[in-house]
């Protein structure tokens, strides 16, 4: 029966994974339900065809166990393949549907990442929820001072400065147990702090002995952090034809709602990887505020676009200009050469 599978659909879990074939009509020819060890032998023994699953955890590690025994292989985003699901949402149906999407020309598929960038993911994941966590706790202070009348001013070091003082003022009307309880929250804050620095040393360690970082690092607005988070969203980035459609992949382009042959534009999309987006406009926001406008080519464009456009679309544009030159640094193999400004 497997001879025949054009397309097999797989709809993944943690120990069942649940299997439709098509065969070269698209029409099922094969349903079965596989746990983890029937499955690796099935890698091994299927005659090559197209191997199509959803984007999701363990999806990477499946993909490279077919790529590896030679199958076309095909990780699509879920958003792509709901529109096919048919009746009542099952695995076998979820199997299905991701098979009938994998056989219409034009589908997108999440390029498959080598060890390094997965390596590179997790610390990037890692160093995330832990400034995510400190800034959870810090919040948390500001709002148990609040309520007992103690306002500290924004900003995470000026609140470190005042907060030793703060807890020491025995007139300000804070309890024993409360300042107990602040102290035990500064002293977390203090090692996600030191958790942070190393997480971010590691990323620094990767950015000097990292070709594609180094090379990316060498665009405006790109530091060791957002290389590495590049690196690992997009590689060598030639999964992208042009640096359009890797901006637009990020969703650093507007939203487009055309009818009647009239568009309109929107905000930007936000599609793809947030936290690589959120790094890419902080990036841009810290170059349009240091950046000498009369050096470069570049800064003459940013100094025409400011004066006509709210500063926030300068910022996106300029992070999207950043995305596009990465791209052609990253798959011509030479660093970032800025054009002098016209005399």
């Amino acid at each position: 029966m497997t001879n025949n599978i054009a397309i097999l659909g797989i709809d993944l879990g943690k120990n069942w994974f649940h299997l439709t074939g098509l065969d070269k009509h698209n029409k099922p020819i094969y349903r079965t339900r596989l746990n983890r060890k029937k499955l690796a032998e099935l890698v091994l023994t299927l005659p090559s065809c197209v191997v199509a699953m959803e984007s999701c955890p363990g999806s990477q590690y499946w993909g490279r166990r077919f790529a590896e025994a030679g199958h076309q292989l095909m990780i699509i985003p879920a958003q792509f393949v709901k529109p096919f699901l048919k009746s009542n949402k099952n695995d076998f149906n979820d199997s299905l549907a991701i098979a009938e999407t994998a056989g219409r020309p034009g589908i997108r598929c999440v390029p498959l990442k080598n060890t390094e960038q997965l390596e590179l993911q997790a610390i990037h994941r890692i160093r995330n929820r832990l400034i995510t966590e400190r800034t959870a706790i810090v919040n948390q202070m500001r709002a148990l001072l609040l309520e007992n009348g103690i306002v500290v001013p924004p900003g995470r070091n000026l609140f470190a400065r005042e907060l030793p003082s703060i807890l020491e003022d025995a007139e300000n009307g804070l309890t024993v147990r409360l300042r107990a309880l602040i102290d035990r929250l500064r002293n977390r804050w203090r090692l996600l702090d030191t958790e942070i620095d190393e997480v971010t040393e590691l990323l620094k360690d990767y950015a000097k002995q990292s070709d594609l970082c180094q090379r990316a690092s060498s665009v405006p607005g790109i530091g060791p952090i957002v290389s590495t988070a590049m690196v690992a969203a997009v590689g060598d980035a030639r999964a992208f034809q042009r640096g359009r459609d890797m901006a637009a992949w990020l969703g650093l382009v507007p939203k487009q709602f055309t009818t009647g042959n009239k568009p309109k534009l929107g905000g930007i999309s936000k599609r793809g990887n947030r936290q690589l987006r959120a790094l890419l406009i902080q990036g841009a926001n810290a170059l349009f505020i240091h950046m000498k406008r009369d050096q470069s080519t570049m800064g003459e464009w940013l100094r025409g676009l400011e004066a006509r456009s709210h500063r926030h679309v300068v910022i996106v544009a300029l992070a999207n200009k950043i995305v596009r030159i990465c791209w052609k640094v990253l798959t011509s193999g030479n660093n970032y050469r800025p054009y002098p400004a016209s005399a």
